[in-house]
């Protein structure tokens, strides 16, 4: 029983300092524009500050309702950090970039030249 907690914790751990991969789930309504300027947002935003450290997947409530009731989902869009823990949601379109990276609160992959 130890054993496992110590690995949660050092897993929790390694995902808070940002080495580990963010998982996000994008809730969607169809092919709406707001929908549409989410899923662009949240893409753009991943790729550039995240590189190749998350997972992003991106659920249409009208062909997955169950998995939107699973979470809790009330209004749409919304971007849901998964991992590292707490959860975390952000309602709209992620447009204001600075406000949905400041409440991911996890570290930004290293940019050119950077290390």
């Amino acid at each position: 029983m130890t054993r496992k907690t110590t690995r949660a914790f050092e897993r929790s751990a390694r995902d808070r300092d940002g080495s580990g991969t963010i998982e996000l789930r994008l809730y969607v309504a169809g092919s709406s524009l707001r929908s549409t300027r989410a899923i662009q947002n949240a893409k753009q935003m991943c790729e550039e500050h995240f590189g190749g450290r998350y997972q992003l997947e991106i659920v249409d409530i009208f062909q997955q309702p169950a998995m939107a009731r699973g979470d809790d989902v009330l209004a749409v869009p919304v971007l849901i950090r998964r991992r590292p823990p707490p959860p975390r949601r952000f309602i709209g379109d992620l447009s204001d970039r600075d406000r949905v990276l400041a409440g991911l609160d996890v570290a930004a992959a290293p940019g050119p030249g950077e290390e």
